[in-house]
């Protein structure tokens, strides 16, 4: 059964770092398209940034130049690392995985096209 653990969410003054961790288990994690989501308050869950299955990356435009996704195959771990961070990057940090190995592509950002989530991890930046 595949598992996806969030963790490293916490509560940060406004420019500062995040490392969240999702570690993964229950099948060949190497194989599978990855990605970042989150969800505010009252909003909806969003794409932040996402590892496709050939390992091209991708960011929404409000993250760019902050934010980096990257994995550690050997630990079955993805990860994001987040500097500078903004008060409106308060949200719950989900991240996801697909059950084949089909490109992502433009579809990245699309909660649809992943098959597996993990519970979620809290960052909240206070100003």
């Amino acid at each position: 059964q595949v598992q996806l653990v969030e963790s490293g969410g916490g509560s940060v003054q406004a420019g500062g770092s995040l490392t969240l961790s999702c570690a993964q288990s229950g099948y060949t994690y190497s194989s599978r398209c990855m990605g970042w989501f989150r969800q505010a308050l009252g909003k909806e869950r969003e794409g932040v940034a996402s590892i496709d299955c050939d390992d091209s990356t991708s960011y929404t435009d409000s993250v760019k130049d902050r934010f980096t996704i990257s994995k550690d195959n050997a630990k079955n771990t993805l990860y994001l690392q987040m500097n500078s961070l903004k008060p409106e990057d308060t949200a719950m940090y989900y991240c996801a995985a697909t059950a084949t190995r089909a490109k992502t592509g433009l579809f990245w950002a699309r909660k649809e096209v992943y098959s597996y989530w993990g519970q979620g991890t809290q960052v909240t930046v206070s100003s």
